[in-house]
């Protein structure tokens, strides 16, 4: 029994034995006789030895078995409703966004869903009433994809399409609910939202309608990225840029026809412009330069042709190009101004040189090729410059016939780019071909490139919301601070919104087109119409229905339309970020969330779109705090992926597979594993990392069994002390506990898991197993069962059980719920508030008594060294003043066996005098120091010295207790006498 829960090292050497009398310090003592192993054994049954039938360790089965047996038993299922009926003086509210439903479970998942439970069972324990409602994001192609791209279908209508989408994303929802609900994560699992819920969708409509009567959701023909692969319109947030894509750059020269009128004259000269997507040339509208940049005329030393290009490119180009470039004349871009150039492969159309502020001269020539076509910078010049934005590229990312009969039909990206260069070689425009590896945005879905298309589609004007954003932004915290950037950045680079969609599932924009004009139909009332019908059929009737039903006589007559024959149904469906950006108005009502919790791809995705939807119709952003994690890696660091084999299966982590280096950890290591984390980075997962996590649980474990051994036949509702009356050291934990809860919650508050394990195992070790077990395992084992100092101490072990109990419950609900299972008193925790924190446990004086008797304590430990401390006699000698009086509080006579300071000192005997004696013996150790007290917040500051002497004690190891207090080897001291006696 001597090394449960403690410092084991310690304990192979009992350091407590303190002795009942103090024997003569002459010389020639006699070595402490230890006594028989059969007196030892004599009073084995007199001892109050721990008892519990908590497990040091739970495996395999076993483990798995017991988790699912805790949700059942202590309620799991049941304990987010209770919370919710229960009262309370204040709510939290944590909006989940909806996780994809195309797939199983991962890591990901596991690291934000748990990271969510985590905080909300930290505000429950507390007192909070918590408002989270788990939903899905169930629409969008990938779903679509998937739904039909194994079946190889093809003619379906959108019903047939939608009904196959829907029962794929019910089946992935199913399979991450049930993982969800393993993990512990509490929620009513009853009660989620989905995105195409009928109810969802009228409110995703309601969103629409607000803000397209404001003006801020229009139809217009502008470019978007454009999915040739996936066939439809992109945002932003649904690109990946892909760092290793490799282009055809060219640089192609541009006659120039019509010299500038501020332009010296000078025949032959063309400009040169550099190009990483040659196909856009047939489009070229323009060419731009900077005004207020330096151009030059350059000649080739090879071929005498004369080039333009920006002044500080000339160096560059010389050295691309092989060859000396000797400058004619320079000048500056304003005087640029109206001259013009031949289009190479265009016969007969000239282009203008225009002025933009886009042009940079880090790259190319310093004069900057224009499609507006193609790129969103080069429309911006042509809606400046009213220049044509016609489009000659289908959805199939491929030329039209207006591109001319050598270029219809090819695809832009491969052979289309062939001819286009083909054609500019054969006219002699082609100065330069070269290969450029760059940054290019791929559908983030199907991982094919994408290309920038003009298209009639839905936009929201981002920009006249960008100013009320980044106000609202201001009021709300972010954590880390430093995302605030990127979100900001972000939210920059979004000049609009292409918010429709080309597909079949998803929430149909609902808007009519003449069948003449194609003049759009939509208003406040035909929205609302169609929002009341998808509440009560759900949006499949967009398809269901008859134009006559979705165009009732009575909304046509408040539009102003014509007759419903006039009008067709659109097809496109929302973008689903809208879908998922709109979910504080179906799930929040009138709250506001106090946080919203997700990783940071996030940043452009869920917490912008969420944030430009709500200030839209609000003003006012739909958080009050925003948690932005990393992501789940592989140990080494990297993402994961099938192909590297590196992928991590939570249900894996759990249940166990295969591979023997995966055992079954179960769900709480797994949490412990999110908890132990630096969320704020690239969080890493594997052997390494849940063996280290569950070797934490497993010491966790043994401090709580421990605890819950010495409090069996404890009853802390009547046989508690009074904490005044308490143990210093007893009372002194209690203060330390204190101060442990505060830094635990201040660690919870800011989603920083993490710090709280550090505390939490930096108490277990340093304040407990290293301190305090090992000073009272004396009292508690073999004082009567019913003494003051016994209670004292098990009153002091039934609050740190039950904190420490509760610092983790929100990390380890399975552990927690195991804990009071096992503790007597206790119906179980959840429905029980959080650590208690008495002020009574602050009290003056009492943290300077003990902290001043530890510093006299590590002293007297520092003069023996790698000896048992219980072998000795100390005497302290301290002149009259604050730290005699303090020790005096712990020793109240002179010398002493079993005062509060000789337990404390873990020594046979202690003398506490105002000096030392002078006859000490030739073999007394010596040592001095000073403490600094400091109370009632400085008013007293005192530096005091001290003086130790440390003697070997000449009594016997009693056979009972086994400190050295006894007369003889074999004799009981004079407290276990008593104590035997009265057995």
């Amino acid at each position: 029994f001597w090394t449960v829960g403690g410092n084991q090292s310690t304990w192979r050497k009992p350091t407590q034995a303190q002795g009942e009398h103090a024997n003569s310090t002459q010389k020639g003592r006699v070595a402490n006789p230890r006594p028989s192993y059969s007196a030892r054994s004599r009073y084995r049954d007199t001892v109050l030895l721990p008892r519990t039938d908590f497990p040091l360790k739970l495996t395999g089965q076993r483990l798995l078995d017991r988790e699912v047996e805790i949700q059942r038993e202590c309620g799991f299922a049941d304990l987010y409703s209770w919370q919710r009926e229960r009262k309370a003086k204040k709510e939290f509210c944590l909006h989940d966004g909806p996780p994809y439903a195309n797939g199983d479970p991962h890591v990901g998942h596991a690291l934000n869903k748990i990271l969510k439970d985590i905080h909300n069972r930290f505000e429950m324990l507390r007192g909070r009433q918590v408002h989270y409602i788990p939903g899905w994001d169930c629409h969008g192609l990938p779903i679509e994809l998937k739904a039909l791209g194994d079946l190889g279908i093809s003619g379906l209508s959108p019903l047939q399409i939608r009904q196959k989408a829907r029962m794929f994303a019910e089946g992935a929802i199913a399979r991450q609910k049930a993982a969800f609900q393993r993990w512990g994560v509490m929620a009513d699992w009853d009660q989620c939202y989905y995105t195409y819920d009928g109810a969802y969708e009228a409110a995703q409509l309601n969103v629409f309608q607000e803000m397209h009567s404001k003006g801020l959701i229009f139809q217009g023909y502008k470019p978007v990225f454009w999915s040739p692969s996936s066939r439809t319109a992109l945002a932003e947030a649904e690109l990946e840029y892909n760092p290793g894509h490799v282009s055809r750059a060219i640089y192609a020269a541009f006659p120039l026809m019509t010299l500038p009128p501020k332009m010296a004259s000078e025949s032959g000269v063309s400009i040169l412009v550099w190009t990483t997507q040659p196909w856009t040339i047939p489009a070229n509208e323009a060419i731009c330069y900077m005004p207020n940049s330096q151009y030059s005329v350059v000649k080739r030393a090879d071929s005498s042709q004369l080039l333009l290009m920006a002044t500080e490119r000339t160096a560059n180009m010389a050295a691309l190009l092989g060859t000396e470039l000797q400058t004619v004349h320079t000048f500056t871009g304003s005087q640029l101004e109206g001259g013009f150039c031949r289009h190479p492969t265009v016969p007969d159309k000239e282009v203008p040189l225009l002025p933009a502020n886009h042009v940079t001269m880090a790259k190319g020539t310093g004069l900057v090729h224009t499609a507006p076509a193609h790129g969103m910078e080069d429309y911006s010049v042509a809606s400046q410059f009213n220049l044509s934005v016609e489009c000659m590229v289908n959805e199939d990312g491929k030329f039209t016939e207006l591109a001319g009969p050598e270029l219809q039909n090819l695809s832009v990206m491969t052979e289309g780019t062939d001819k286009v260069i083909s054609m500019l070689k054969e006219c002699g425009a082609l100065v330069k071909e070269e290969q450029c590896v760059h940054s290019y945005p791929y559908d983030w879905r199907t991982k094919q490139p994408v290309v920038i298309r003009p298209s009639k589609q839905w936009f929201i004007n981002t920009a006249s919301l960008k100013d009320k954003a980044k106000e609202a932004l201001q009021k709300v915290r972010i954590l880390p601070e430093s995302a605030r950037g990127s979100l900001l950045v972000m939210l920059d680079r979004r000049t609009y919104w292409c918010i429709s969609r080309q597909r079949s599932w998803g929430v149909p924009i609902p808007v009519f087109y003449h069948r003449e004009t194609g003049e759009a139909l939509i208003n406040k009332h035909t929205v609302s119409h169609i929002a009341t019908l998808f509440k009560e059929k759900g949006s499949d009737c967009w398809w269901e229905l008859p134009v006559e039903a979705l165009l009732p006589p009575e909304v046509l007559k408040k539009s102003k339309a014509g007759p419903v024959t006039d009008y067709i149904r659109g097809e496109d469906v929302l973008d689903i970020w809208f879908d998922s950006g709109a979910s504080w108005a179906a799930v929040l009502g009138d709250y506001r969330a106090d946080v919203y919790v997700e990783g940071k791809d996030q940043l452009g995705g869920w917490f912008q779109s969420s944030l430009l939807t709500s200030v839209a119709v609000k003003n006012k952003a739909p958080y009050k705090s925003l948690v932005v994690h990393g992501f789940a890696v592989s140990e080494r660091g990297e993402k994961m992926s099938k192909s590297l084999g590196n992928v991590i299966d939570p249900d894996v982590v759990i249940n166990g597979g295969q591979d023997p280096s995966m055992p079954a950890y179960g769900a709480d290591v797994l949490r412990w594993w999110v908890a132990e984390s630096n969320i704020f980075s690239e969080v890493h997962i594997g052997p390494t990392a849940l063996n280290s996590a569950r070797e934490s649980i497993i010491k966790l474990r043994n401090t709580l069994k421990f605890l819950l051994g010495n409090l069996q036949g404890f009853d802390p509702r009547t046989q508690a002390v009074d904490p005044k009356q308490m143990h210093y050291i007893d009372q002194y934990m209690l203060h330390l506990l204190r101060g442990f809860s505060i830094k635990v919650t201040d660690a919870y508050s800011e989603f920083d898991a993490g710090r709280v394990i550090r505390v939490l195992q930096a108490f277990i070790s340093r304040d407990l197993s290293s301190f305090y077990f090992s000073i009272i395992k004396d009292r508690l084992y073999c004082d009567p069962e019913d003494s003051l100092g016994r209670r004292s101490c098990q009153t002091a072990l039934e609050e740190i059980l039950d904190g420490v109990t509760r610092s983790i419950a929100p990390i380890l609900p399975h552990l927690a719920e195991e804990v009071y299972l096992h503790a007597p008193g206790h119906p179980g925790m959840s429905l029980f508030g959080w650590i208690k924190s008495s002020p009574v446990w602050r009290q003056p004086g009492l943290e300077e008594a003990v902290e001043g008797a530890c510093a006299i304590r590590d002293s007297f430990l520092s003069s023996i060294p790698g000896k048992n401390a219980a072998q000795y006699d100390l005497t302290i000698a301290i002149e009259p003043g604050l730290l005699f009086e303090l020790m005096e509080s712990l020793q109240e006579e002179p010398t002493s066996t079993c005062s509060q300071l000789a337990e404390l000192m873990m020594v046979a005997r202690v003398n506490l005098t105002s000096e030392l004696p002078r006859d000490l013996p030739s073999d007394a150790l010596l040592n001095h120091g000073t403490f600094l007290i400091n109370l009632e917040g400085g008013v007293i500051h005192e530096d005091s010295a001290y003086s130790i002497a440390v003697v070997p004690t000449s009594a016997a190891r009693c056979p009972r207790c086994r400190r050295y207090t006894a007369e003889s080897a074999d004799c009981l001291c004079l407290r276990c006498q008593t104590i035997v006696s009265q057995t």
